[in-house]
């Protein structure tokens, strides 16, 4: 199977990674919903890169498989979604820390490789 498809599938899993260190050791199962409100600090953060990574999800996704079914050189498709990921991760990396100006570099990059992911078939 494609590397583009393999971090499809880790760019699916990244808001559920996220979102555990959010929610590591102060969940109140309870009312599992209502928490967010409560939280603050580096795990508020680390919640709403969570809920950035179900944002960029379906873009990168359909990027994947246009390009992956639309003759773009596989290759290069792989190695843009790994670059894609890689993105995402130093994005929430950067949110956690509170790094706002260089988190918001690195959304953009992956950002940008989302896109070009989708149009390379158009460019090859």
């Amino acid at each position: 199977m494609q590397l583009a498809f393999w971090c499809v599938l880790a760019m699916g899993v990244m808001p559920v990674a996220t979102v555990a260190i959010a929610k590591w050791r102060g969940l109140d199962n309870h009312a599992p919903r209502d928490w967010a409100q409560s939280i603050d600090g580096y795990r508020r953060r680390a919640y709403a890169a969570h809920l950035n990574h179900f944002e960029a999800f379906p873009l990168f996704a359909a990027a994947v498989l246009v390009a992956a079914t639309q003759g773009a050189p596989m290759t290069t498709v792989n190695a843009l979604a790994a670059a894609v990921v890689l993105a995402r991760v130093a994005y929430t990396a950067c949110y956690v820390a509170d790094a706002a100006t260089l988190r918001s570099l690195v959304w953009g990059a992956g950002w940008v490789l989302t896109l070009a992911i989708f149009v390379l078939p158009a460019l090859s």
